[in-house]
């Protein structure tokens, strides 16, 4: 084992001793933004590829079309022909009335939505926590035309 492979092995070993204020300081070095469920074999590996990556390169983009391709070939998910996508302002400010009250989400600067307190990762989660149902989203508050419930 090389210098530089040994230094790796070493900060990766370190990572399992970290307190979690000092892995979240870690992890606002690599990504923009933290994890809406965390936890700490997540937090610790995605930490040490990035240790790796900076190490001694990422994949090759060759490589990262062929493993996307690998997964989509063999996912049970399908994805839309064309993904929707909402960009909105933080602060932005999305009002629904629903069972005679009405229901107030702010965009954080984080991307997640916050209703009373809670934060979501995505406009179909508070639509389920308010309704009870599956609910679209962004049918729910309106951004896209659908059916009427």
């Amino acid at each position: 084992m090389n210098e530089k492979q040994t230094s790796v092995a070493a900060r990766i070993t370190e990572l399992s001793g970290l307190p979690m204020a000092e892995l979240w300081l870690l992890w606002d070095r690599y990504f923009t933004r933290r994890p809406v469920f965390p936890n700490r074999n997540y937090i610790e590996s995605r930490i040490a590829y990035k240790f790796q990556e900076e190490a001694f390169g990422g994949l090759a983009v060759s490589t990262r079309q062929r493993l996307e391709a690998i997964g989509a070939k063999h996912s049970n998910v399908k994805l839309r022909a064309k993904p929707r996508e909402f960009n909105f302002a933080p602060g932005t400010v999305l009002l629904r009335e629903w069972g005679e009250r009405e229901h107030k989400v702010t965009v954080a600067a984080t991307g997640l939505f916050e209703y009373e307190g809670l934060s979501f990762k995505s406009l179909t989660a508070v639509a389920r926590h308010i309704t009870g149902t599956q609910w679209s989203g962004p049918l729910f508050f309106g951004l896209v035309q659908g059916g009427a419930r």
